[in-house]
């Protein structure tokens, strides 16, 4: 029997109705499901500027997430405004007894999240929180002596021996669909969010669900060529799947199990980029401050950096005179993606060519780059 008269789940960055850790779960345990997502002012206030192609990307995201939903026989409520006051006040008025979602480990999201779980407990609502971003996270992949891992190679071979099929099993969301609740609300249009269109359009760059499995399926025709191919930045080689991962629009088990079984030395390659993904949740985790501009070793904290005069602007600009270095942040200023290998290249340039203090670096792959996690 379930357990609760009405649940609500709150997605984020889980825009997807299908192997949904909270939305299995709530379906599972409630007689009644309403599903909702809030345009975080908290978040989108604190951006740059009105052009922002990750605003618009989640937007058309929603809008997807809206419809499939209401086609299943549910729907979508969509709030703008601060999430740590909109969710407390839509359980209010649904009179929902209990909240799930997913974990974000990002330090901001845990601060509202903690928020928000303490103001629904205080009304006697139940709040139900799950892991579905990665295959292992915080506590479950340690050391030998219980401590989290500093060192990738040592983290992949504890993560790869931990690694079961169980681990990668879908939440078959598809078992309790009668259970949705038909409420919905009109999705506000970018420009009522204080934004407009960007090239996103143009850049032909897929989203939502449908963006994110077109991508995938593509890939897949490629991933055995992926260890081959993943580092020359005019070939075809990544999956371009990273904006897809960061907003949940795929699911992580889906992409580890199908490496997992391909098994080919491509696949096997692209395996390791995604545990790399769970590697640094884990440091985020563990190791919050690394999100607050501090370094890795605290020792390096206060490291003097030269910041010559223009440096700066010029790598920004792409006008460092280095053909590569500035192909690599035309490709960032224009699309919002760079290739992986271009990022080690440009970042690396940055700091030790150009002695410019990484935090600024940081700060502008973080206002453009469109899967910046």
């Amino acid at each position: 029997m379930p357990e609760y008269d009405h649940a609500l789940v709150w997605f984020r960055r889980d825009l997807r109705d299908f192997d949904h850790a909270a939305l299995y779960h709530a379906l599972k345990r409630a007689r009644r499901v309403t599903c909702a997502f809030v345009f975080d002012r908290e978040i989108l206030d604190a951006l740059p500027g009105p052009a922002d192609r990750r605003v618009e990307f989640i937007h058309a995201s929603v809008a997807e997430l809206q419809a499939s939903l209401a086609a299943k026989g549910g729907g979508l409520v969509v709030r703008h405004g601060r999430a740590r006051e909109a969710i407390p006040q839509l359980v209010e008025a649904l009179g929902a007894d209990a909240l799930f979602y997913n974990h974000d480990d990002d330090p901001a999201a845990c601060a509202r999240d903690a928020a928000v779980t303490a103001a629904l407990e205080r009304r006697g609502c139940a709040v139900h929180d799950y892991k579905d971003a990665v295959i292992f996270e915080r506590e479950e992949v340690l050391t030998g002596s219980g401590k989290p891992f500093s060192v990738f190679t040592p983290y992949k071979n504890a993560w790869l021996k931990a690694l079961t099929p169980f681990y990668m099993q879908p939440y078959p969301v598809e078992r309790y669909l009668d259970r949705l609740a038909p409420q919905s609300s009109p999705l506000p249009g970018l420009a009522e969010l204080g934004f407009h269109p960007t090239n996103l359009a143009a850049l032909k760059l897929p989203t939502g669900m449908a963006g994110g499995a077109q991508l995938f399926a593509d890939f897949l025709d490629r991933i055995d060529r992926y260890a081959d191919t993943r580092d020359f930045p005019g070939v075809k080689g990544p999956s371009y799947l990273s904006v897809h991962l960061r907003f949940g629009t795929v699911s992580i088990r889906q992409l580890a199990a199908a490496a997992w079984q391909r098994g080919s030395r491509g696949a096997q390659t692209w395996l390791s980029e995604l545990i790399w993904r769970d590697f640094y949740h884990q440091i985020l985790w563990h190791r919050p401050e690394v999100a607050a501009g501090h370094a890795f070793k605290p020792q390096y904290d206060d490291l003097p950096w030269p910041n010559p005069p223009g440096h700066f602007e010029a790598w920004c600009a792409a006008r460092t005179g280095y053909p590569l270095v500035d192909a690599a942040m035309r490709q960032l200023n224009q699309t919002g993606y760079m290739h992986n290998r271009l990022r080690m290249v440009a970042a690396s340039f940055l700091t030790k060519d150009l002695l410019v203090d990484w935090r600024r670096g940081e700060r502008y792959f973080g206002d453009r780059l469109i899967d910046f996690d």
